[in-house]
């Protein structure tokens, strides 16, 4: 990534100084919010995708997401983590697919008290449908960026990750059992 020019640090650094003076936060430099903003509007964006076509919602589409890329069943617990969603909602939307047959539960081998989620072929076929879909979409919420700016922008969008201790990919997710 290119360094900031003294201008831009300069720029920043009155900035940072004007927000300390007037005790008041701008939101719109403030990453946490910059971050969030942006995930709900790319989860928006996504979401154009599978509500109309297939009446999913977000939390449907993130159950679907995290079954689809799973290769064994897996509690609901581990959607709501993976997914950073809250369990509740994960119940609705689990509830939700079971009643339209895209979700089904099996007993847990190692403690048949619980159960684990596992698409139906239905909703196997649904993902695989959707994927193509959404792969394109992303590529056309990242077309503003170039090549290089992308692959810089995943790296950095990693040690961010990585300095929250999230776990950054799908055979991490599935040994540790949780994101």
């Amino acid at each position: 990534m290119p360094k900031a020019s003294s201008s831009e640090a300069a720029a920043e650094q009155r900035d940072e100084a004007a927000a300390k003076r007037n005790g008041r936060l701008d939101l719109f430099k403030f990453t946490p919010f910059r971050l969030n903003r942006l995930a709900a509007e790319v989860s928006s964006a996504l979401s154009v995708e599978y509500a109309a076509r297939y009446g999913l919602d977000i939390p449907e589409w993130r159950v679907l997401a995290t079954l689809g890329f799973r290769h064994d069943a897996c509690s609901a617990q581990y959607i709501a983590q993976c997914t950073r969603t809250h369990k509740s909602t994960i119940s609705r939307a689990v509830t939700s697919l079971m009643k339209r047959q895209i979700v089904e539960r099996v007993e847990n081998a190692d403690d048949r008290r619980e159960f684990r989620l596992r698409l139906t072929r239905k909703g196997a076929q649904l993902y695989e449908e959707l994927i193509p879909r959404l792969l394109r979409k992303e590529q056309e919420i990242l077309s503003c960026l170039s090549a290089q700016e992308r692959r810089d922008f995943a790296k950095l969008l990693g040690k961010i990750e990585d300095s929250l201790d999230l776990v950054q990919d799908s055979e991490a997710a599935d040994a540790k059992e949780a994101y």
